[in-house]
């Protein structure tokens, strides 16, 4: 274990990409300690990624394309607008609100602050919002598009644990919607003491009935996908493909923003992106397999028994060891290295593996806004021109909310397990 982890940091430190510094590390660890099972290792490969769930991987990133492509954004912000527009501060929270219903259309976090950050970001500064502040909210609240349903993490870890698609989206939406919550809280605080401003919100029926009509279609999808699922009516790839097909229609014929020759470059925008997962995945099944033959699982397992530790101490030290990973590691090939070590062992301390999606979920998007990997805070300083130091430093205050729901998930499964249990039995 120690030459495979060893090489695996050599490679990396080297910039060679994480799929292939995973794959090169576990073909050295064979070569030196396995070399009769070499001839099976192109079959591991291939074997890794043979699940039906991950189907709906690509129809989900596509999904979102589609609906950003469409039209959707500034639809969506002006429908938030009517609701917390009039309130001080009411850009920061409508930035809040729109990154969590974005989150309930894309799936993705990164999408999420590209999407909603080209518009919020000039606007929070040109009503005087600090530079940093602003930016650094659209990286923080962006990591609910990753926690709430539909999630594509959240399918990569199902895939993983091999649990079902449809609890695991009820089991982070509850999270995520706290995060949500808590935002709001920290950007009225800091409205009311450095006396941001209201926004003039026209709440005339006619404007109400205007953004209703265009905002709408919108919150429909996640309904579709994620209700179609909890019912049993479909499975996850087949809601994934008909969130995909509502997508479509709703981009062409309703917000009309969607043309006929966009979708080829948004299909190979979705295939480029399902192809990074996916190899990582194929070569993840690598070490997944080299952890089994050393049995590394059975030996976190009882270094768990040795420390006596109950399960909500072992989550704690868990969510440590995440966030620290977060730091360092993208989300994919950090959901495909810590669930096969962690998740056997809090499995036999009686840790549901719904409850640790959702805190494996909710603590991997923290790493999303912290340097030097954080995909969103590279985002966010394309859109404004900030080094990636300065917009994190204003993303802290929020990203306390992040850390604070990710502890009480962690202490109270009910949070994470209760609506799966309500809804799906």
């Amino acid at each position: 274990m120690l030459l495979l982890i060893c090489s695996l940091i050599v490679f990396l430190v080297m910039g060679v990409p994480i799929a292939y510094s995973m794959g090169a590390s576990g073909l050295l660890y064979f070569l030196v300690h396995q070399p009769d099972l070499i001839s099976v290792l192109p079959a591991r490969v291939f074997a890794g990624m043979d699940s039906s769930v991950m189907i709906s991987l690509p129809l989900f990133i596509i999904m979102g394309h589609l609906m950003n492509h469409g039209g959707l954004t500034s639809r969506l912000i002006d429908f938030c607008m009517m609701f917390v527009g009039r309130l001080r501060g009411g850009l920061g929270m409508v930035s809040v609100m729109s990154s969590m219903i974005f989150g309930g259309i894309s799936g993705s976090s990164v999408s999420d602050a590209a999407s909603i950050g080209q518009v919020m970001i000039p606007a929070m500064q040109n009503k005087g919002y600090p530079p940093r502040m602003a930016a650094g909210l659209i990286a923080a609240s962006s990591t609910m598009g990753m926690i709430i349903p539909p999630s594509i993490p959240m399918v990569i870890y199902a895939f993983v644990a091999s649990e079902s698609v449809g609890r695991l989206f009820l089991g982070s939406l509850i999270a995520g919607v706290m995060i949500g919550c808590l935002m709001m809280g920290i950007v009225l605080f800091y409205a009311h003491k450095y006396q941001y401003p209201r926004e003039e919100v026209d709440l005339s029926w006619p404007e109400i009935k205007r953004c209703s009509k265009e905002g709408i279609p919108a919150l429909i999808m996640p309904l579709i996908v994620i209700g179609s699922v909890v019912s049993g009516i479909t499975t996850a790839t087949e809601s994934a493909a008909a969130g995909t097909v509502y997508a479509l229609l709703v981009g062409m014929f309703v917000y009309k923003g969607l043309k006929l020759r966009d979708l080829p470059e948004l299909f190979k925008e979705a295939i480029l992106s399902s192809a990074n997962v996916m190899i990582i995945i194929a070569f993840c099944g690598i070490f997944t397999w080299i952890l089994a033959l050393e049995q590394i699982t059975e030996a976190v397992g009882l270094l768990f028994i040795q420390m006596q530790l109950s399960p909500v101490m072992a989550l704690l030290l868990v969510d440590v060891i995440i966030l620290a990973i977060g730091f360092f590691v993208d989300v994919s090939p950090a959901i495909l290295l810590i669930t096969p070590i962690f998740l056997p062992a809090l499995k036999l301390m009686g840790v549901s593996p719904i409850q640790f999606g959702a805190v494996l979920i909710t603590g991997l998007a923290v790493g999303l806004v912290t340097p030097p990997v954080g995909m969103c805070l590279n985002v966010c300083s394309a859109i404004s021109g900030l080094s990636i130091i300065n917009i994190f430093r204003g993303a802290i205050p929020f990203l306390i909310a992040n850390v604070l729901v990710l502890i009480l998930i962690s202490v109270f499964p009910e949070l994470s397990v209760w609506l799966p249990n309500l809804l799906m039995g």
